[in-house]
């Protein structure tokens, strides 16, 4: 049996660097009051023998865990299978790991799991939370707030007042809730600028696919669309708008129902990449090029699938990894007191929304 080798202790490191253990303590745990030629003494110190601090006694100085859990509110099946979970985790990852922080992924495979997550923030294992993909009638929202967990969400809550984003003439910081701090893309905005290019086209029996009409990103997006349907002849026709669920096989069976409803159909815009993939395989197992008879917009530049759709998608770019990145960035900076790990002062989180732009990227189906 191989034998325990015991670990570097605090007070090894004091003897190594010849300073205090209360020295070594401050320097280890972030605190202020150490003169830089002693902290790089001790860093050195730790350096050299390996020293690991114990986390649960470190948690009993800082109150930090340096832990953040990540709250999805789909279930695996959906996260697992939509790269824009990936990309989102991803940029939350990355800003997590340059602060030294753990991601501890929490999903919600139905409503009997709220209650749980509930009770795992509450529990005082994570410093915060960012949560993303809620739904309008979600509670996590309000089981967060019982917990008293810092918390980001990801996309526009529909809750305590209108948050809604202010549009492509005034992207940055919308207003809403104070204290509710969340991270959106201009989604009404980039709707209409997908809407009126096909409109500029020459298209005038646009159709819309949407998603999930209990997400706000949904509405936001018909919402856009409505804003430029209903200055054309005919626009506001209910028939060319299909609600689907922001998946490939929704996309297919909203562009059935499309061309059942509205054979003259000559363009559509997708809630998402992956529902206007799903409408280009229908597309082009009915016999219509696209195109030249249906022109095709789809929502996200998620990349590969953009590139790989058949022709290459026009879609609205919205950078969902940098999302990621901020809200992950906002949470920390609150947690610090607006001060970055390096001591430089950083803006604190906004009383309400920080809203990024998006940007059409034509490609080959519009």
């Amino acid at each position: 049996m191989t034998e325990a080798v015991s670990r570097p202790t605090l007070e090894a490191v004091a003897a190594r660097a010849g300073v205090s253990r209360a020295t070594v303590s401050r320097v280890v745990n972030g605190g202020d009051g150490v003169r830089e030629p002693l902290a790089e003494r001790v860093r050195r110190a730790v350096a050299e023998l390996g020293y690991v601090p114990n986390q649960a006694a470190r948690s009993l100085v800082t109150r930090r865990h340096d832990a953040v859990a990540v709250v999805i509110a789909e279930p695996e099946t959906r996260v697992f299978a939509d790269p824009f979970f990936a990309l989102q985790l991803r940029g939350i990852s990355k800003e997590l790991t340059a602060h030294d922080n753990q991601l501890v992924l929490l999903l919600t495979e139905g409503r009997d799991d709220h209650a749980r997550v509930a009770r795992y923030l509450a529990g005082g294992h994570v410093d915060g939370a960012l949560v993303f993909s809620l739904h309008l009638d979600d509670p996590l929202p309000g089981l967060i707030h019982d917990a008293g967990v810092p918390t980001v969400f990801g996309g526009r809550p529909d809750w305590g007042g209108d948050t809604r984003a202010p549009g492509p003439e005034r992207p940055g910081r919308a207003g809403g809730n104070p204290g509710v701090v969340y991270v959106d893309c201009d989604n009404r905005g980039g709707a209409r600028t997908a809407v009126r290019h096909l409109v500029d086209l020459g298209r005038r029996r646009v159709a819309h696919i949407t998603g999930a009409l209990d997400q706000t990103s949904a509405v936001d997006r018909l919402d856009g669309y409505r804003d430029v349907m209903a200055d054309l002849p005919g626009g506001s026709d209910p028939r060319l708008v299909v609600e689907s669920d922001f998946t490939p096989g929704g996309g297919e069976g909203a562009m059935r129902t499309l061309l059942d409803r509205c054979p003259d159909v000559d363009a559509v815009f997708a809630a998402n990449d992956l529902t206007a993939l799903g409408a280009l395989r229908v597309l082009r197992a009915s016999g219509r090029r696209v195109p030249e008879d249906v022109a095709v917009i789809g929502f996200d530049d998620m990349l590969p699938v953009a590139m790989e759709a058949d022709p290459p998608l026009t879609t609205v770019r919205q950078d969902i990894e940098e999302m990621g990145r901020l809200m992950a960035r906002l949470l920390l900076r609150g947690l610090s007191g607006g001060r970055d790990r390096a001591g430089a002062t950083a803006d604190t989180p906004p009383d309400g929304g920080v809203i990024l732009p998006t940007t059409l990227v034509r490609r080959a189906s519009a």
